[in-house]
């Protein structure tokens, strides 16, 4: 007498003699489902390909290519189908200027002023007290050891990073990318807004 089958005996065995699991576009995808890990939650099954997308327009700075899209948004293209892709990126660090104990002690008491009148709003709602005097001893304290601790801080580098600076990401080039059908539509429209931007009657 023969037993009936089950669907695990239907999966060709892996290395080891381990059931293979299901592979293909429509397989669900391990550790993709809610909880994580190689089983956890539910599968999700492979969305596919994403859509084909065509470059309408590129422009070498960023506020350029967001003008571009405000004017499509503007003219009714449907602004979902649009990107704004940057290549070429690099990371950029302007130097604000030479930092000294006594700057970065400033700096950090302005950092620690903002805490400490949080604070002292904070307990001066609950306070029975005179209400500014809690608040302006809070920003007190808060100056002080941000002073100190910001103090401490660029001691503790011992001179290996004398200033301050801001860093940012920026592209050689932005590009305007569409869904592939409505390519025409857009490169239309970019055209028209750059006849207007040019006087051009």
């Amino acid at each position: 007498m023969t037993t009936p089958s089950t669907p695990a005996s239907n999966i060709p065995p892996g290395p080891g003699g381990v059931p293979a699991s299901p592979s293909g576009p429509g397989a669900p995808m391990p550790g993709s489902g809610i909880g994580g890990g190689m089983f956890g939650g539910a599968p999700v099954a492979d969305q596919g390909a994403s859509r084909p997308t065509v470059t309408v327009a590129t422009y070498s700075d960023y506020a350029a290519a967001q003008r571009a899209v405000d004017y499509l948004s503007d003219n009714q293209f449907p602004v979902e189908t649009t990107a704004i892709v940057g290549s070429g990126l690099r990371l950029v660090e302007n130097v604000l200027g030479r930092l000294t104990t006594a700057r970065a002690a400033l700096a950090g008491a302005a950092s620690g002023a903002w805490f400490g009148l949080f604070i002292g709003l904070l307990f001066g709602i609950f306070s029975n007290n005179n209400w500014f005097a809690v608040v302006f001893v809070g920003l007190g304290i808060g100056a002080f050891w941000g002073a100190v601790f910001g103090a401490l801080a660029h001691g503790m580098t011992r001179g290996q990073r004398d200033f301050s600076s801001r860093s940012s990401l920026q592209a050689t080039e932005y590009a305007v990318m569409v869904d592939a059908e409505h390519a025409d539509a857009a490169r239309q429209l970019i055209t028209r807004m750059n006849w207007n931007a040019s006087g051009a009657s």
